[in-house]
């Protein structure tokens, strides 16, 4: 599951990049050979066996992604109207959704919004690479509180400028001018390449150590060793472009992403590894020895691993559900598909 995850993640990105390279080419090439270039590009990029190496590729993302959105935001506040103004009226702001809305729809748009701000399961690997592993807490309130203020400032400006009727996944398709959308999205170019990266390192990793586990190939250049890994990283990025061609579409990719992985990943997982660590810290009666402390954190890691059951069964419902219903409505082309996804 944790490899499956990162291959679906990898496969998103080959999915964007070629969403991205179409909306500049105008479609000048097959979708499916963009979706193939993403995968190679990546691959190439994937090759580096440390995360040191990684990670100056990530302060640059980070930067750039900040811009990226930043003038997403911007773009779609100074813009006279959205993208497809006014075939559908004028944009509908609301804090209720729309009477009418259907549960499928409405679990759908939570699973996109939710996946922004759900816990990396790759954190353990950061923590292991670190020169000094408890420092990370750090870090992460670090990286947390930016995201949640970045992301949703971004997310509530976007959307009150597009509205309901007028917004996308991803937001850039709903600016109109063809300048900001062009602009802004191609700033995403170093998040597009290096998140698909990342997690392909880690499964990399995760396979590649468990293979070579006190053998010399762990930490010494040998044929062997590289091409092992190599291998490896070929093997993920061509199920990776698989899964972007099986599953061509934006929206409902990242809510199955969401409702399948991030239910155990981002909760379930979180819940149970707090209530083992205490365990292991304070005995089997570690939610009373602690005192109210301790109950909070028993009643709030169950809480987790409920919601990550309710992502699981409902989530996975409504986003398969979607899925078929877009089929129905030929919302989206077949799987490979040479149809253009650009915005």
């Amino acid at each position: 599951m944790f490899i499956l995850n990162n291959t679906f993640i990898q496969g998103f990105h080959c999915l964007v990049g070629a969403k991205y390279l179409n909306t500049m080419t105008n479609h000048s090439i097959c979708t499916i050979g963009f979706s193939a270039i993403m995968a190679v590009v990546s691959f190439v990029c994937s090759l580096p066996r440390t995360f040191s190496a990684l990670a100056r590729l990530a302060t640059l993302s980070a930067f750039f992604t900040f811009v990226s959105v930043l003038l997403a935001a911007i773009f779609a506040g100074i813009e006279d109207h959205p993208e497809g103004y006014p075939s559908l009226g004028e944009p509908q702001v609301l804090v209720i959704p729309l009477a009418g809305t259907t549960f499928v729809a409405g679990m759908n748009a939570f699973m996109n919004i939710s996946y922004t701000f759900i816990g990396q399961i790759t954190i353990p690997s950061f923590i292991a690479e670190m020169k000094n592993p408890k420092d990370f807490p750090k870090a992460l309130w670090a990286v947390t509180i930016a995201e949640v203020i970045v992301f949703s400032l971004v997310g509530s400006i976007v959307y009150a400028y597009t509205g309901t009727n007028y917004n996308t996944a991803p937001a850039f398709g709903s600016l109109g001018n063809e300048l900001y959308k062009k602009v802004s999205f191609s700033f995403m170019i170093p998040t597009l390449i290096f998140l698909g990266v990342l997690y392909a390192s880690v499964s990399a990793r995760f396979v590649f150590f468990n293979i070579f586990s006190g053998t010399k190939h762990m930490a010494n250049h040998t044929v062997v060793g590289w091409a092992t890994w190599a291998g490896i990283l070929a093997l993920t990025w061509v199920l990776a472009f698989i899964i972007a061609e099986v599953i061509p579409f934006f929206s409902d990719l990242l809510s199955l992403m969401s409702s399948l992985f991030d239910s155990f990943f981002g909760f379930i997982f979180w819940g149970v590894a707090y209530m083992r660590m205490r365990r292991a810290d304070y005995g089997p009666n570690y939610y009373s020895v602690r005192g109210i402390r301790g109950w909070i954190g028993i009643v709030v890691n169950i809480t987790l691993c409920l919601i990550g059951l309710l992502f699981l069964s409902a989530g996975t419902y409504a986003s398969v559900q979607s899925i078929i219903d877009g089929y129905h409505a030929a919302n989206f082309g077949g799987p490979f598909s040479c149809a253009t996804n650009g915005l």
